[in-house]
This record gives C-alpha cells, sequence and structure tokens, in this order.
C-alpha cells in the first residue's frame, strides 16, 4: 500500500471539496465555489480546473491505494 505525500493529501482534499460542492448542487441547487468566488470568475474557473485536474490524479493513483 501507497502511502500519502502531501500532494496526494492536497489533491484528495480538492477532490473532496468537489464532491460536497456537487452535492449541495444536487441536492440544493446551491453552488458554494460560485458563492465564494463569483460564477464563472476566473478565480472560480481555476478551482473548477484545480478539482477536476485532482479527480485525474487520485483516479490514476487510486489502484497503488488498495490494499491487497
Amino acid at each position: 500500500m501507497k502511502s500519502l505525500n502531501a500532494f496526494d493529501w492536497i489533491t484528495l482534499v480538492l477532490v473532496i471539496i468537489g464532491a460536497l460542492n456537487w452535492g449541495l448542487v444536487g441536492f440544493f441547487s446551491f453552488d458554494l465555489v460560485a458563492t465564494i468566488f463569483g460564477s464563472m470568475s476566473i478565480f472560480s474557473r481555476v478551482i473548477y480546473s484545480l478539482v477536476g485536474l485532482s479527480a485525474i490524479y487520485v483516479a490514476y493513483i487510486s489502484p497503488t491505494l488498495v490494499r491487497k
């Protein structure tokens, strides 16, 4: 099982934040990122992009996180 370094933890936290934001959108039609940073402002687009890249990275490393 791979131990997580700082970069892995940051990406994992970003994926969790993104998932929680999508949960808020789905259940309550409330976009927390847009509320904090503005609807499709440069800051919100950066956050969305980082969350998306983090999700790709976590999907890539996830097979190494499984204990056999």
